[in-house]
């Protein structure tokens, strides 16, 4: 599929006219770090959410859950809870505003707040920095890989020579993928955070309307008759028993024979059993959203809000913004490859890779003029997810090791000009190694397991229990990170079977979780006991400032021997029904527009008045209470709010 001369016109347009509009702020940006990492903190939070929220929106992951959609069906809306996406839940109700009255500029700068800046202070600050720019660095990577291999799809390939693309498959691919990022990093390098929100606001305002036109184009093309032909039993069936029990070998139709084969896909992903599949997704997901967003483009747009209540306000409308358009465009384009899956699937019914689908679909259904338009916002998808992993690296290197540790009373523009020198570098690494491995998935398997792997226990107790220093962050995420590369590296070699196949099958990642997650802690503890524990001074401090709930009782009776007037945090239990309550307010986000498309109207109302009622309860008991509880004495500066307090708290 190669695009016509108006469709390759309007994306031209669009990449000159992003680049030209992220350029106009360069002025803004280059007054100092805190104006290139964090837009000087002034921009609203509603267009940082909407940033946020762009960012997240790339094609490789929109792709995923159209595979997840067509072969799962409407169970598939619990399959997110794997990253989670109900960590935006958490961070709305409580996390965003405790991050946020810490008034530190990166996750890593957060941990002398918390651990103070000793010698167990540096470690876990210096673990953090690592722990972040790797991540960012394999982000990089992942989306260079995705950018290059859908561009190729659809751009007419630079090299035709046979004998270089027999030496180099991945030339093109990887040629495309360079073009696209340099384009980008024109502009994230110079105009900071202010060009990438600008930006991705334009950018997310392209992907709703392109999302938008592929829902209606799905449902003018294909009829709920032609839906229903080509899908087995319960797929529309939201809820699950403990197994999927989902038949496509009884799905036999003349445009969609090879769906039959579905079911070999489910067993491949080991999600037959998909009762204990949610229960250890879960109970994952909670331990990862307790631990609060890890050190990259979330953190920095909660870091970037004004204040604790936008930063509040700004994770709730990552998932009103986030979440319709994307499913629109899932669903759309899951309806149109179901109905066709025959003539528009052309990679191999044993093995899954439904990236190959979207060009076919667009090609197929999509007339001139609006293909350039959609093709604008697709790879406005993937700049906006690179542009916001790019900012956030290099606020580490600058913030948290050349000013800190190297020269902590320069001139700020000689921090911004090095913030420009260190963004260039970190997209040279990330694209040198995008050059090396051989595929999105390898890129992804690498992030997901050996480092959000090790990073859970360290950071979850880090928020909750007073007792927890910087030697026992240090050593549990060193233990947590080392313990997940060794699995990966015995399950390569199949050293160790059983992680194969106990307790899910073929889920070498998820059965491993426990067994990271328990050495992690043991870290933790044995690490916190044979250490003392912060002073005093460090730990008042933080609590006064964040006022966590939780495990903080020796430390709450010294601060309010010393400010009696001080409150401390007693809203535990309505943070958790909160939580609960948007939790479920999040899947009908996700699914309502499901139904839509495929027109099941009673499910489809059925989603719309849940999503009202928990909408109304969040109205109540979570919106109307943020100044109260997060507003009133909260200031950029981090002073003191009154707060709640866990009921386990005397422990």
């Amino acid at each position: 599929m190669h695009l016509g001369v108006v469709d390759l016109s309007i994306i031209i347009v669009y990449l000159v006219g992003v680049v030209l509009l992220g350029m106009l702020v360069t002025k803004r940006a280059s007054k100092n770090i805190q104006h290139y990492f964090l837009g000087g903190n002034v921009l609203p939070w509603w267009m940082l959410g909407v940033s946020n929220a762009s960012g997240m929106f790339d094609v490789a992951g929109t792709m995923l859950l159209v595979y997840w959609l067509t072969v799962y069906g409407m169970k598939s809306m619990w399959l997110p809870w794997l990253w989670p996406v109900f960590n935006q839940i958490f961070l709305m109700v409580y996390m965003s505003a405790w991050l946020r009255r810490s008034n530190v500029m990166t996750g890593a700068e957060w941990i002398k707040t918390r651990f103070g800046t000793g010698k167990g202070g540096n470690l876990s600050h210096i673990i953090v920095v690592i722990f972040a720019l790797i991540g960012v660095i394999g982000f990089l990577s992942y989306g260079f890989k995705g950018i290059g291999e859908f561009a190729v799809a659809f751009l007419p390939p630079l090299v035709t020579n046979p004998a270089t693309l027999l030496a180099h498959p991945d030339i093109n691919a990887n040629l495309y993928g360079l073009i696209l990022m340099a384009i980008t990093s024109i502009y994230v390098i110079k105009g900071g955070m202010f060009s990438v929100v600008i930006t991705e606001v334009l950018q997310y305002a392209i992907l709703t309307i392109s999302s938008v036109a592929i829902g209606i184009i799905a449902m003018s093309y294909v009829s709920p008759a032609m839906i229903h032909s080509v899908l087995p039993s319960g797929w529309s069936n939201i809820f699950f028993g403990w197994h999927l029990n989902m038949d496509w070998a009884s799905i036999h139709t003349a445009a969609s024979s090879k769906v039959s084969d579905f079911g070999k896909w489910i067993a491949t992903d080991g999600y037959s059993m998909f009762g204990l599949f949610f229960v250890m997704v879960l109970f994952k997901g909670i331990f990862i959203a307790a631990a609060g967003p890890a050190p990259n483009y979330d953190m920095q747009r909660v870091l970037s809000t004004r204040n604790p209540v936008e930063a509040a306000k700004m994770s709730s409308a990552v998932n009103v913004v986030l979440n319709p358009a994307r499913y629109l465009m899932v669903a759309g384009l899951t309806v149109l490859a179901l109905t066709n899956f025959n003539s528009l699937y052309s990679g191999s019914v044993a093995s899954p890779n439904f990236e190959t689908i979207l060009p076919e679909v667009l090609a197929h259904y999509i007339p001139v003029g609006l293909l350039g338009f959609l093709m604008a916002g697709l790879i406005a998808a993937f700049m906006s997810n690179f542009a916001a992993t790019v900012n956030a690296a290099p606020a580490y290197i600058v913030n948290d090791i050349y000013k800190r540790y190297i020269n902590p009373n320069a001139d700020p523009k000689v921090y911004v000009n090095w913030s420009y020198v260190t963004t260039f570098l970190v997209i040279v690494v990330g694209v040198s190694i995008g050059f090396m491995v051989s595929s999105i998935n390898q890129v992804v398997l690498w992030i997901v397991s050996a480092l959000w792997g090790g990073y859970t226990a360290a950071n979850v107790l880090k928020w909750y229990w007073w007792r927890f220093n910087g030697y026992g962050y240090f050593w549990g995420m060193l233990t947590g990170i080392g313990t997940m590369l060794l699995l990966l590296v015995l399950d390569n070699f199949n050293l160790i079977p059983f992680l194969r196949s106990w307790p899910l099958s073929n889920n070498a990642s998820m059965n491993s979780f426990p067994i990271i997650f328990v050495v992690s802690i043991i870290g933790c503890y044995v690490a916190t006991y044979m250490t003392p524990a912060e002073d005093d001074e460090t730990l008042m401090n933080f609590y006064k400032n964040v006022r966590p709930w939780g495990f903080w009782k020796p430390v709450k009776d010294k601060v309010m021997a010393a400010d009696p007037a001080f409150q401390p945090n007693k809203d535990f239990k309505r943070d958790m029904f909160n939580i609960v309550v948007g939790m479920v307010w999040q899947i009908t986000l996700m699914a309502a527009p499901v139904y839509l498309v495929i027109r099941d109207w009673s499910a489809l109302f059925i989603s719309l008045a849940i999503m009202i009622v928990t909408t109304i309860i969040l109205k109540v008991n979570w919106w109307d209470k943020l100044e109260a509880t997060f507003g009133d004495r909260t200031s950029a500066a981090g002073a003191s709010a009154p707060g709640t307090e866990l009921a386990g708290e005397t422990k």
